[in-house]
């Protein structure tokens, strides 16, 4: 549509163009006045002219004092006639300049011609443009099956990518620097009968840098890169998803060497046959064009796949083996040590604060992304701005580290002085009970200031990253959430839906202690059905069931037990300290949040010897 628009402006303007000169040339230069046959008679009687152009069926008159005046005449009928006719005395003729002229030069071939050859470039014009329409449209049918893929040449690349701009994965740099040695130098690896993997497969949470990684791979070897996502083979129509792969891996053979990165391959790779969960034929049939590729490569053919999934569980097995995408490199959370380098990089071109130490800011993102670091400084970056500031502030950061994890503020959220004190003691039972706790992490900040769906939160982060988590953990963490249920309860003697989500998070953890992980004493250390992701009914919907309706008995019984043994250790604790639960929230009522060091300092004085035996469940 747009280029009918187009054509149809530029033919406008072209006929515009040929109106405009055909009546810059048609039209007289000069404009004289028009008199009758009698008028002009008279004039000549009158010995008033001093000269006649005879020009074709149009006389040109100049009168004695230079007015020019045009007559019309009978076409056929000559000057002579006229006299003649009129019987005008030649001896009037013998004083005035008589001149007879043809039309000739360009004027007379425009005059001539222009009105037979506009309707014809009109005409053919208007051909000529629809017949173009027509072969576009053919040529968008021919290229229909073309590969989309976004190609990056090292020479045009401006934002080219490196290694040392992927901070953190360290293992798995170490992996790709072979793929980037052997598109370098392949002899080095022939010579020795060595061959490189033809698929690297990057495994790993969202948001951990693994399309980041692959830009990295193309950069330090300083190749041609081909990016695609694997939805973008897939159409409608059966054979396109194959015909593009094709084009694909034919362009990226006639540069190599060279990378071809397919993000998202689980949107095609999925394993063939299942019958549901979005098989269908063009899917199935783009995955065995892709396989057969894999496979068509010549020893020679300087050409590595590399892929990004965070599903390798539902990827098709033959994707996998040996010869395919036989190296699979996993792009794991970052670690402190990691995030920290994560946060310098991103830091760069910010103006941060020099008493910001991104070590502290490293501690207290556990769990946090490349991309959510990148996210949590661009959210401080926009606070900052709000606030009219000239630098990042460490305040900043950690205020947008809350945003990001529980949501903006929500300060024109107001509550009853009732259901900010419910709020007050609900937030310093989680926190008492925490800190009494031995096996739990640090209270880092209690706030009773709405964020997000959160009334207040209590935040609790990690010193250390941890790869492993002991049962007495998930036991004292129980207590952790169950204790501002019973914070109400022994202040209020009621209790509010405040607990709700504290409640659901206990019953999913008590559930995952005894069916995931084997943590029960009264049920055998193993497993308690066998999970199957069914995502296009939801996540988690299905499971196949591989025990009893009597062991289904137990386990309830199980989540229960765990449950009331949790809410008896954070009964006991609130109960024994029930003079620190009014202190810290009466602190919080006053000044609505409560950071670490001043937590800490109220139990400074009579700090109280924590018992390790509220760490287990009651027998039965």
């Amino acid at each position: 549509m747009k280029n009918l628009i187009k054509n149809f402006l530029i033919f406008m303007l072209v006929f515009l163009v040929i109106v405009a000169l055909f009546s810059t040339f048609a039209a007289p230069t000069e404009k004289k006045q028009e008199v009758d046959m009698g008028t002009f008679i008279q004039q000549l009687k009158s010995d008033q002219i001093k000269e006649v152009v005879i020009q074709s069926n149009r006389l040109e008159v100049t009168l004695k004092d230079d007015v020019t005046e045009t007559v019309s005449k009978e076409a056929g009928e000559s000057f002579g006639d006229i006299v003649k006719n009129y019987q005008i005395d030649p001896v009037i003729l013998e004083n005035i300049k008589i001149d007879v002229r043809e039309n000739e030069g360009l004027n007379f071939w425009l005059i001539t011609l222009l009105p037979f050859i506009i309707p014809f470039l009109l005409i053919a014009g208007f051909i000529y443009f629809m017949m173009r329409q027509v072969q576009g449209a053919n040529s968008k049918a021919m290229t229909f099956g073309q590969s989309k893929a976004r190609e990056v040449h090292p020479a045009t690349n401006k934002n080219k990518v490196t290694f040392e701009d992927v901070a953190g994965a360290h293992e798995a740099k170490e992996e790709l620097k072979e793929v980037v040695e052997f598109l370098r130098n392949p002899k080095k690896f022939k010579n020795l009968g060595a061959k490189i993997p033809k698929g690297v497969l990057l495994v790993g949470p969202p948001g951990t840098g693994k399309t980041l990684l692959a830009r990295a791979v193309a950069g330090e070897a300083n190749v041609p890169f081909f990016n695609i996502s694997g939805s973008e083979f897939i159409e409608m129509f059966v054979g396109v998803g194959a015909s593009r792969v094709r084009s694909l891996f034919s362009k990226a053979k006639k540069n190599a060497p060279a990378i071809i990165f397919i993000d998202e391959l689980d949107a095609v790779g999925r394993q063939r046959g299942a019958g549901l969960g979005g098989s269908n034929d063009e899917r199935e049939q783009t995955l065995n064009q892709i396989l057969v590729e894999l496979d068509g490569f010549d020893v020679s053919t300087n050409v590595i796949v590399i892929s990004a999934t965070n599903r390798p569980d539902v990827l098709d097995a033959a994707l996998l083996r040996p010869g395919r995408f036989d190296r699979q490199v996993v792009m794991d959370m970052p670690d402190i040590k990691a995030r920290e380098s994560i946060l310098k990089v991103h830091s760069a071109n910010k103006p941060i604060a020099k008493d910001v130490k991104m070590r502290d800011i490293a501690e207290r993102t556990p769990g946090f992304t490349g991309a959510d670091l990148a996210n949590l400084l661009n959210e401080a970056a926009i606070l900052t701005a709000r606030k009219d500031k000239k630098e990042i502030s460490e305040q900043n950061i950690l205020d947008s580290i809350e945003k990001v994890l529980l949501g903006p503020e929500r300060r024109s959220h107001i509550f009853s002085d009732h259901e900010k004190k419910v709020t007050a003691f609900h937030e310093a039972g989680h926190a008492l009970v925490a800190h009494k706790l031995p096996n739990t992490d640090p209270v880092r900040k209690i706030s009773i200031i709405s964020r997000g769906r959160a009334a207040g939160y209590t935040l609790k982060l990690p010193e250390t990253d941890k790869y492993m988590k002991a049962r007495a953990e998930y036991i004292d963490e129980l207590a952790v959430l169950l204790a501002g249920y019973e914070a109400e309860k022994e202040i209020f003697g009621d209790i509010t839906t405040g607990a709700s989500n504290d409640l659901k998070e206990a019953t999913r953890l008590s559930r995952s202690l005894i069916m995931r992980h084997g943590m029960s004493d009264n049920l055998p250390p193993r497993t308690y059905g066998e999970r199957e992701d069914m995502i296009f009914l939801g996540r988690e919907i299905h499971e196949q069931k591989d025990y009893s309706e009597s062991v289904a008995e137990k386990i309830d019984e199980e989540i229960s037990r765990f449950i009331r043994s949790a809410q008896t250790t954070a009964r006991d604790i609130i109960k024994e300290h029930k003079g620190k639960l009014t202190e810290i929230a009466e602190l919080l009522l006053k000044n609505e949040t409560m950071e670490r060091e001043e937590f800490e300092s109220l139990f400074a004085g009579n700090k109280i010897e924590k018992k390790d035996s509220v760490t287990k469940p009651e027998e039965k």
